[in-house]
């Protein structure tokens, strides 16, 4: 791995430090930038938003993506690799794409209003786009093939044995549920659901195409100082606190994977 670790890191440590350059140096090298967002109420605001937002789309997606990793470890080997290559269909499709292609199932006169005025014949114009709800449809969408897989691994791990004991005991479907499948298959949905929680905190494309002026995210106040207020300093400066965000949430995810190896 060490070549490919070298080749990232010469290509991304470069434009990164550079950013940390542009935060903390302006007429002289200080922490103004710094001081002014976070004191910001702007800042805090769009903080709050963004880790409500990274939650629920982390929790939305880990239940879906646990029902489907539990419907695929059920299945015969060869029908859950057929159904494995639909659960990644959404990686090989563009997320700007997926986001206009939401527009037209989603807007008020989308496919599915429209659907809902033929049935009850009347005109139905549900706001499912450019708000809360259709931000949240669209980043379960990204999430959940990246929480199916690490579920499915750990539920695919389980002894079956485990499940006859359990049965010949006497235990019910719902009791072997809870007290097997969910415990056992537990470390992979922790380790998936913070994965997610992750990648969910630098979202842009879904925030700014699906989501309303108040669910904007970091990743788009960085955007809107670097393009609107043309403040490279408080721009960098707020990157480099989403970067430091990643990394504390990612440590404990990465502390518990070396002590598993």
């Amino acid at each position: 791995m060490s070549p490919a670790v070298l080749i990232a890191v010469a290509i991304v440590l470069p434009p990164l430090l550079y950013v940390l350059y542009t935060s903390v140096y302006g007429s002289a090298v200080s922490l103004a930038a710094y001081v002014a967002v976070v004191t910001s109420d702007l800042f805090i605001r769009t903080l709050g938003t963004t880790l409500t937002i990274a939650g629920l789309a982390s929790l939305l997606s880990l239940l879906l993506g646990f029902i489907i990793a539990l419907h695929l470890a059920r299945q015969p080997a060869r029908r859950r690799a057929a159904l494995i290559v639909l659960v990644l269909l959404p990686f090989w499709t563009s997320i700007l794409v997926k986001c206009f292609a939401f527009t037209i199932i989603l807007g008020r006169e989308g496919i599915i209003n429209s659907a809902l005025s033929w049935a009850f014949d009347t005109r139905i114009q549900l706001p499912l786009t450019l708000n809360r709800i259709g931000l949240l449809i669209g980043m379960t969408n990204f999430l959940v093939p990246l929480v199916a897989l690490p579920v499915l691994a750990s539920l695919l791990a389980i002894d079956n044995s485990i499940y006859r004991a359990a049965s010949i005991m006497g235990a019910k479907p719902a009791r072997i549920f809870r007290t097997v499948t969910v415990p056992l298959s537990l470390p992979g949905m922790l380790a998936a659901l913070l994965t997610i929680f992750v990648s969910s905190l630098g979202a842009f494309v879904i925030p700014a195409l699906l989501g309303g002026p108040r669910d904007q995210m970091l990743s788009n106040l960085v955007n809107f100082y670097n393009r609107e207020v043309l403040d490279w300093h408080k721009a960098a400066a707020i990157s480099m606190v989403l970067l430091a965000m990643v990394f504390v949430f990612m440590t404990p995810l990465a502390l518990w994977r070396r002590r598993k190896i």
